[in-house]
């Protein structure tokens, strides 16, 4: 006891609170139709430059998706082949770019852990694996045009080359 006073150790009473409403600021994505780790997004934009000086043009995805389709393009995790989490389910050209729709596969741990950092918004780059044809560089500004795209992989990941490649929603519940 300090100083000699002596204070018994009691708690504090307890008072009931009022339910108190929390509310999470961040952006809220929309889930997409389908079951749990189904997400989606634009993996590439057309006619955006991107930080390595590409530009992917309309139409540039068209044969290697015929040839290809969705099943035939890996989803992996930040473009390594020993981490495949998912496969792709739909994968499209539209008036904006190449949409992408996928189902992590929750039986793989990182699939898991993606799908929680993903509903956190912690993890929500795209980025693309591929093989260009049809290009031409501009001597002017450096950019690369590319009007063929072979399509191999498209990755999560933290920092897409394309920083507007993101995942737009997450079926999180």
């Amino acid at each position: 006891m300090a100083y000699g006073l002596s204070v018994p150790l009691r708690p504090p009473p307890r008072r009931e609170l009022p339910p108190v409403e929390v509310r999470d600021a961040r952006l809220a994505l929309a889930a997409p139709p389908g079951p749990l780790g189904v997400f989606e997004g634009y993996a590439s934009l057309f006619g955006v430059v991107d930080l390595g000086r590409d530009m992917i043009l309309p139409g540039a995805f068209a044969d290697s998706l015929a040839r290809r389709g969705a099943g035939g393009v890996r989803l992996l995790w930040q473009h390594d082949p020993a981490e495949p989490v998912g496969a792709w389910t739909v994968l499209r050209e539209d008036g904006r770019g190449l949409f992408a729709r996928g189902r992590l596969n929750l039986g793989v741990a990182r699939a898991r852990e993606l799908l929680a950092l993903m509903r956190q918004g912690a993890v929500d780059g795209l980025s693309i694996g591929f093989k260009a044809g049809g290009a031409r560089t501009d001597p002017r500004s450096g950019v690369r045009r590319i009007a063929k795209v072979d399509l191999w992989e498209i990755s999560l990941v933290t920092f897409p080359l394309l920083p507007q490649a993101r995942v737009t929603a997450v079926k999180g519940r």
